[in-house]
């Protein structure tokens, strides 16, 4: 069983298999806590990738549940050894919330992204001019270097796109997306045309799905699912859910499907991707129609 290729996404496939261990021996996180001596807020964030633990640790807490596998226990240890290590997005600590990073380490491990955008494009899609248009609208005051490192940091985030193992990512956009005009008619213009030129890429899927669908089952709200490859380790699929102040990872298999089943829902209801492109290529055109015709009344 390989580990995973980065320190976060190591945390965090750690604390599920600490987790499912731990509730395979029948104990509450507050009862094995209190077996090790620990605050049960220590176990909680070790769960859950937080913070990273040692090996010491590790190999108590595997005392504890009883595991007594020698390969298991030599990848968790090395799980645990390996998370200690810094991302490469360390260097943006100063401006990347700490939910983020959880998230960060997460992405580039999976297999397939699926997403579902209710209002703006997705932060593996955006230009540098429309994440900074967004920044900048942020209710927290930013300063103009603040959004320079936060831009940075997400457009060196997109390299995985053009990676050579890319993961499948499979993206529905609603239509409001096209026509709220993030940082004015130019910067969205330049956005859309962003946008087809990714949805040319041989592993990425975009569908609009369109104001007619009416009612439908991503009205709640946007939501990310990151597929992963099965293996040992049991964290095979978990949907990551954003607001303003922080960040939610859903793991159970129950709600997981939930989600799956609404992203299936959404890509039934939403447009097939080719009249996509067309629908996002007329946008596109009518926005820069509509540049030109205020460069001509300004000469």
């Amino acid at each position: 069983m390989a580990p995973a290729h980065n320190p976060t996404a190591r945390r965090r496939r750690l604390g599920v298999e600490l987790r499912r261990l731990r509730e395979n021996a029948g104990m509450t996180g507050e009862e094995a806590a209190e077996l090790m001596s620990w605050s049960g807020s220590k176990l909680s964030r070790i769960e859950r990738g937080q913070v990273a633990t040692n090996s010491d640790d590790v190999r108590d807490l595997l005392e504890l549940y009883g595991v007594d596998d020698p390969a298991l226990r030599q990848t968790l240890v090395m799980l645990a050894r390996e998370s200690r290590r810094r991302g490469w997005w360390h260097v943006y600590g100063d401006v990347m919330p700490e939910r983020f990073e959880v998230y960060l380490g997460l992405e580039p491990e999976a297999t397939m992204l699926r997403f579902f955008q209710a209002q703006i494009v997705p932060g593996l899609f955006q230009t540098a001019e429309y994440a900074e248009a967004l920044m900048q609208a942020h209710p927290a005051p930013v300063s103009d270097d603040e959004v320079k490192r936060r831009t940075e940091l997400r457009i060196r985030r997109q390299e995985l796109l053009f990676s050579e193992s890319p993961p499948h990512i499979w993206a529905l956009l609603d239509e409001s997306v096209l026509y709220r005009p993030i940082g004015g008619p130019q910067v969205m213009a330049a956005q859309l045309r962003h946008l087809l030129e990714i949805h040319e890429r041989s592993h990425v899927t975009i569908q609009i799905v369109p104001f007619n669908a009416g009612a439908h089952s991503g009205l709640n709200g946007s939501f990310d699912i990151l597929e992963f490859p099965e293996s040992d380790i049991h964290a095979p699929r978990l949907v990551h859910v954003e607001n303003l102040t922080s960040s939610l990872y859903i793991e159970k298999a129950k709600e997981v499907r939930f989600y799956t089943v609404a992203f299936e829902h959404l890509r039934t209801a939403a447009l097939h991707p080719e009249r996509t492109r067309e629908v996002i290529g007329d946008v596109e055109r009518r926005l820069r129609a509509e540049v030109e015709r205020g460069n001509e009344v300004e000469t």
